[in-house]
């Protein structure tokens, strides 16, 4: 009798979860990370929020390539005393304002940076977004692989407590084994609670991510074929480093800030030199004469004001630039350095197991419950191994996920896909 109720509440939660998987298809939405990232790159509105300032920043060259409008002026006479018709008296005026020492040249230059500047920013967005986007769709696949173990085992220890409450008021069994079921029991569904609200915390930041309706549950798929390869020990850390350097545009555009500030010392400089203006007047009934039109020049006299402030404010923005610089390549080394060594520590780890550990667990897992099953062992030792199961199987899945979402990392301190294509 026994066997047959122990066969029973093996079999119940695989057809129980199939049905569920059934049920749950219709609201899912199954993605490769190649997938996450194309609806990413097309659908997230911070990238596009940021697209609309390199549009922005390239609008600001149009600006400065125009030249400044010719000023008009007419005025029309209205009252003069002893003249009996003053609104004969006409005079027009027109004046043209030339800038000097190249400052629409530099205007335009300064304003060509700034494009750049908004490129680097809108790339190094992407670069950060990408990773969060990759970063969640790992944590999601390996921690629902993570709470199928807790489904299993969970569905099996429920259907055992309903089973051992019936066979307790029968007085077959004993009530503490009862009561270490439902203690077990509860323990799971706590521990199993937690870990289903940290993915729906990372669901709801990659729907967010891809612009995926609140409704749909992603379903990660991915293939972990890391076993046994040594990908970080393969890859040169001269390269790592030098294609950081080469690919980072944080560091792009640290180093272009220090372009534009150069650019704006030269145009602060040529904004102490007065602007010309030329202009031509026309007066019908000038003091002079009659007709009379004249030609004339006009500038400001540099005695006070010679932008002796905004010089010295660009000159400030170099110094303090060439600073942010040196401290973002220190950063760069050090990011690369501590990546490098955590990716390379966690591969060393991981290779280090048995690759036939996993399937092997497995396996000895199928021969417990036949030996449970069989009476050959009793319930703290059925429940020590199962607990000792999903324990390894937990270890194995977080390390799984931290050895590629140090890949990862390692993909964004460089500025380039070097892994987890």
């Amino acid at each position: 009798m026994f066997q047959k109720f122990a066969r029973t509440f093996i079999l119940i939660p695989v057809f129980c979860l199939t049905g569920f998987a059934a049920n749950a298809a219709a609201d899912t939405l199954k993605l490769t990370v190649k997938q996450a990232e194309d609806l990413f790159i097309k659908n997230n509105l911070q990238l596009i929020i940021q697209r609309y300032n390199i549009d922005n920043a390239s609008a600001q060259i149009i600006t400065a390539r125009l030249f400044p409008n010719p000023d008009f002026g007419f005025a029309n006479g209205i009252h003069a005393s002893g003249v009996p018709n003053a609104f004969s008296e006409q005079s027009v005026n027109i004046s043209q304002l030339f800038t000097t020492a190249g400052k629409r040249n530099k205007g335009i230059q300064l304003a060509k940076i700034g494009v750049d500047q908004a490129k680097f920013q809108f790339f190094d967005l992407l670069r950060t977004l990408k990773f969060t986007l990759r970063n969640d769709f790992y944590t999601i696949y390996f921690q629902e692989e993570s709470a199928r173990v807790y489904n299993e085992e969970i569905s099996s220890l429920s259907k055992i407590l309903v089973a051992f409450k019936e066979q307790y008021t029968k007085g077959n069994i004993a009530e503490k084994e009862v009561l270490r079921i439902q203690s077990q029991l509860y323990s799971l569904q706590a521990e199993y609670n937690n870990l289903q609200v940290g993915i729906d915390t990372v669901q709801s930041e990659l729907r967010l991510l891809t612009k995926t309706n609140t409704d749909v549950i992603i379903k990660t798929v991915a293939n972990y074929d890391l076993d046994g390869k040594e990908v970080v020990s393969a890859t040169p850390y001269q390269r790592l480093l030098d294609s950081a350097y080469l690919n980072r545009y944080d560091l792009k555009l640290a180093k272009i800030t220090v372009d534009y500030n150069n650019a704006n010392l030269a145009l602060q400089k040529a904004n102490a030199v007065p602007d010309i203006s030329l202009s031509l007047n026309y007066d019908k009934l000038g003091s002079y004469g009659n007709n009379f039109i004249s030609a004339g020049v006009g500038f400001s006299l540099p005695f006070f004001n010679r932008n002796q402030g905004g010089i010295k404010q660009a000159r400030i923005a170099i110094d303090q630039s060439k600073v942010q610089l040196q401290s973002q390549q220190n950063q760069v080394e050090s990011d690369v350095a501590t990546n490098y060594k955590g990716a390379l520590r966690l591969e060393k780890l991981y290779n280090s197991f048995d690759p036939h550990f996993k399937d092997d667990f497995n396996h000895l897992i199928q021969e417990v419950f036949k030996n449970y099953e069989k009476r050959n062992i009793n319930l703290l030792e059925f429940l020590d191994f199962y607990d000792s199961y999903k324990t390894n199987t937990l270890q194995l899945n977080t390390l799984q996920l931290n050895r590629i979402t140090s890949l990862e990392q390692l993909n964004y301190v460089t500025g380039t896909s070097f892994f987890n294509q």
